[in-house]
């Protein structure tokens, strides 16, 4: 009709069954698609037991749970070398250090044991001449104080000598403070003895091994059960040396402190550690000592051939 749109003629919808194409095939498309796409569903491998259709093969899956097994998870091999070499290497150090300090100990003990018969002891008379006019307390109160004096002075000097931190003097100025103060408590703990009548018997030997006795114990000696050079020094002996000396290093530590700090520190611990060693040493000794007036007459002590160099500070007036 004029005047209207023309009709168009409409594609008829597809119908249920085959068609016919023009090439004479069957089918809803071209045979090359529909064969292609049959021999590339043929050569895929048959996923329908599986669940995991949308995350890839499970050949994939298997090798990552392999990767990652609870016998070597891949987290800890990656932490491992990290912490366990950190662990190892402070281990190490700590241990390089206990060793260090054992074997300064044990160089130290051998040093002071050597020390001991050369340091010079005044006898009781000699010390009544010094402190004329003064009864026994008096005269251990001199004493004290003189060996207080004499050990503070040790520590400033080798406080103001690490003004500087310079890491290998250092321990040989640790050695040479311990050193210099255990010659001046064992010259003060010899003396007391004397002053309160206790005097150990033995010869020189003895006698210093006995005195270095108790400065190791930090007590009086019993003169009713003398010590013996070979008892002295035995391997218990040396142990508990070891020990004290060990305690000395680490009291005397902070008197390493640079820029002079160390000198006031180290005067004022090795002030106090000597004055509590002297009090430890006379409460043992008030116990059982002898007056003046009832000591049998003793004969002056032999003085070492090659005596320790001390500071003036404990000789007295």
């Amino acid at each position: 009709m004029a005047g209207e749109t023309p009709f168009r003629k409409r594609r008829p919808w597809r119908r249920h069954g085959p068609e016919t194409n023009q090439d004479g095939t069957s089918g809803t498309g071209p045979a090359e698609g529909g064969n292609a796409s049959a021999e590339r569903s043929a050569a895929l491998p048959d996923h329908s037991g599986s669940s995991d259709d949308e995350r890839g093969r499970s050949a994939s899956l298997e090798v990552a749970g392999a990767a990652t097994s609870p016998d070597r998870p891949a987290e800890q091999d990656r932490a491992e070398p990290a912490t366990g070499g950190r662990l190892h290497a402070v281990k190490r150090g700590v241990g390089k250090g206990r060793d260090s300090a054992k074997a300064l100990a044990a160089q130290l003990a051998d040093r002071i044991i050597d020390t001991a018969p050369r340091v010079p002891v005044r006898d009781l008379a000699t010390l009544r001449k010094q402190f004329p006019g003064l009864g026994p307390e008096e005269l251990a109160d001199k004493l004290v104080t003189g060996a207080c004096r004499a050990t503070a002075t040790v520590g400033a000097g080798i406080g103001a000598a690490a003004m500087m931190p310079v890491p290998p003097a250092m321990i040989a100025e640790l050695a040479a403070e311990v050193t210099g103060v255990a010659a001046i408590e064992m010259k003060l703990v010899a003396e007391l003895h004397e002053v309160y009548g206790r005097r150990p018997p033995g010869n020189l030997g003895q006698r210093s091994t006995a005195y270095l006795t108790s400065w190791t114990e930090e007590r009086g000696i019993d003169v009713t059960r003398p010590t013996t050079l070979n008892a002295a020094l035995g391997g218990q002996m040396k142990r508990e040396l070891r020990q004290q000396i060990m305690k000395r290093m680490a009291r005397n530590l902070p008197n390493l402190i640079p820029f002079m700090i160390g000198a006031a520190v180290g005067a004022t611990m090795n002030r106090r550690d000597t004055r509590k060693l002297a009090d430890r040493v006379r409460n043992d000794l008030r116990k059982d000592r002898i007056p003046w007036d009832r000591l049998p007459a003793l004969p002056a002590l032999e003085q070492p051939l090659d005596p320790a160099e001390l500071p003036k500070e404990i000789e007295g007036p």
